[in-house]
């Protein structure tokens, strides 16, 4: 395995200071089981890069969410009022006849 890195420099300062730590022991030891500790550093913060953007597309899609209740909320407010002008009208030209 090569040493060179596979994640770029902001990927690795979004990580937790713990990795970035782990990442430099791990780059400067020479254990001769090195290649597999640099492979298994390197799944933990694949992992970790695909949780954070789970994460945020979860969270862009529960801010979405709740524009779209609001917005729902408002057509069903504006909708009841209508209902109930239309109702009054309807019983004022009731009470005409």
């Amino acid at each position: 395995m090569s040493n060179a890195k596979r994640f770029n420099e902001a990927e690795i300062e979004s990580l937790p200071s713990e990795m970035v730590e782990l990442e430099r022991l791990i780059q400067s030891s020479n254990a001769p089981d090195r290649a597999e500790l640099i492979q298994a550093w390197q799944k933990v913060a694949d992992s970790f890069h695909r949780r954070r953007r789970i994460l945020n597309l979860v969270q862009e899609a529960l801010s979405q969410l709740r524009l779209d209740v609001k917005y729902l909320m408002f057509d069903l407010e504006t909708t009841r009022r209508e209902r109930d002008q239309l109702q009054s009208q309807l019983e004022e030209e009731d009470k005409g006849f």
